[in-house]
């Protein structure tokens, strides 16, 4: 627009329209638009790193503007719609001023190359930047300052807002997108990942991620890979009296015990030590068919947030673990399900399941889970399908009953056998290689620690 075709209008206002004047105003038209580009800029970062769970807590809190904030959060499609329809506006007519402005007092094609690079400068560093950088470190309370002014701008632009909204929820629909710019809250694995980073920040001490992860480990976990096998289980025959089942909870040192006839297959009750005692401080009774609470059977594969909820519910501290057939495969009780969460829960004078050596070795239970040791030590010892524990490893790669100090190597892994029951595998010997150790003749680093290799038996 030419100055002689502002003069008139200028004029009405007692306005003297010189170059000077067009120069003063259009520059001050640039740094009001730059610092609207920066208004809506910083807008879309706050909101939109703004997760819904802080929303819910700030509105809780009855802070300022929190309920404007959830307002424009209910429709983040909407509101994605009005900040980009305000941001491109102010960055258009920034550049049409300031290109006009320049063509004063340059020719046209630099004027046009000046505003071009320059308008760019500015925005880069004022309008996008600058303001973001703030609104990342400021999320919360910049969210509250800009929520009334955005609700302001979307009436402004009503028109363009509702337009533009409907054009781009069709296209989604024609290219097959669902539209979704945010979802609420974070998933399992964003919150896993939050817990990781922050034991490496040093927010989070090394036992409380382990508490943490073992929240979500533990809903991943069935019955058959808490329970106590059927070989550890410590129970009593029904015909035996009050008094010899007292004297097997104190010999054992056990509180509670599976009641059984015949055989551990058919568990009829289970018996706790004060019921025991105060039946026969009472002489109430001397039968333990009389004392016995009934026993919760439960199938081998059941969820154990499941059995933790069900045996809560009915006060109840074991349950007796069946498998397809029926048959007793061992016992689970409450504070197995609770040590999935916080670790071992170890007895006066009980071992670990997993005792650290040295750097390279380990002592481990023969009941301990495959996953477990892998986790523990930094290995890669396979997962079969037919066996779930350490000792079930090496059965699977001997082929037989193993003797005291044999041993199976997986890779360049080495177990081996230090104790045996019978024919149980009570305790093994774990051990993984220097981190200096020199390379076998003809094997890559990569094969061997990858176990593609055949395991050689000792």
């Amino acid at each position: 627009m030419e100055m002689t075709s502002l003069a008139p209008l200028a004029l009405q206002f007692g306005v003297q329209l010189t170059e000077r004047t067009i120069t003063i105003g259009g520059a001050a038209a640039v740094a009001v638009l730059v610092a609207l580009s920066g208004f809506f800029s910083s807008s879309e970062i706050a909101l939109f790193s703004l997760p819904e769970h802080k929303v819910d807590a700030m509105v809780a809190s009855n802070l300022p503007n929190a309920g404007r904030v959830r307002k424009l959060k209910a429709d983040p499609h909407r509101l994605l719609v009005t900040i980009l329809v305000g941001n491109n506006v102010v960055n258009i007519a920034m550049a049409s001023i300031s290109t006009s402005v320049l063509a004063l007092h340059f020719p046209p094609a630099e004027s046009v190359l000046i505003a071009t690079f320059g308008i760019t400068g500015l925005v880069l560093l004022f309008g996008e930047s600058a303001p973001k950088s703030y609104a990342v470190e400021h999320t919360e309370s910049w969210a509250r300052r800009v929520a009334r002014p955005l609700q302001l701008s979307e009436y402004l632009m009503y028109p363009l807002v509702v337009l533009f909204d409907f054009l781009t929820r069709l296209i989604n629909r024609l290219t097959g997108s669902t539209g979704a710019i945010e979802t609420p809250y974070v998933t399992r694995t964003e919150l896993q990942q939050l817990i990781e980073a922050g034991e490496r920040e040093g927010v989070i001490e090394s036992e409380e991620r382990e508490l943490l992860l073992g929240v979500f480990q533990f809903r991943n976990r069935i019955v058959k890979e808490v329970m106590k096998s059927r070989l550890d289980v410590t129970a009593i025959e029904a015909t035996a009296t009050v008094a010899e089942a007292i004297d097997v909870c104190i010999d054992e040192g056990r509180d509670r015990l599976p009641v059984y006839k015949g055989t551990l297959d058919d568990v009829v009750g289970i018996v706790d030590l004060p019921d025991l005692v105060a039946a026969q401080r009472d002489g109430s009774s001397t039968e333990l068919t009389d004392v016995a609470d009934p026993a919760l059977l439960v199938p081998e594969t059941k969820d154990v947030d499941e059995l933790l909820m069900e045996m809560r519910e009915d006060r109840l501290d074991m349950a007796v673990v069946v498998d397809e057939f029926g048959t007793t495969q061992g016992i689970v009780t409450l504070q197995d399900i609770v040590e999935e969460i916080v670790g071992d829960i170890l007895e006066e004078a009980e071992r670990p399941a997993i005792e650290h050596l040295d750097g390279r070795s380990v002592r481990v239970r023969g009941d301990v889970n495959v996953h477990e040791l892998n986790e523990a030590f930094d290995v890669t010892i396979p997962e079969g399908e037919s066996f779930e524990t350490v000792a079930g490893f090496v059965y699977d790669r001997l082929g037989r009953i193993p003797d005291e100090g044999d041993a199976v190597e997986y890779g360049r892994v080495r177990i081996e056998v230090e104790g045996m029951d019978k024919t149980r595998i009570r305790s093994l010997l774990v051990t993984k290689p220097s981190a200096h150790a020199p390379e076998e003749p003809g094997r890559s680093e990569d094969a061997s620690e990858s176990g593609d290799d055949p395991p050689r038996r000792t």
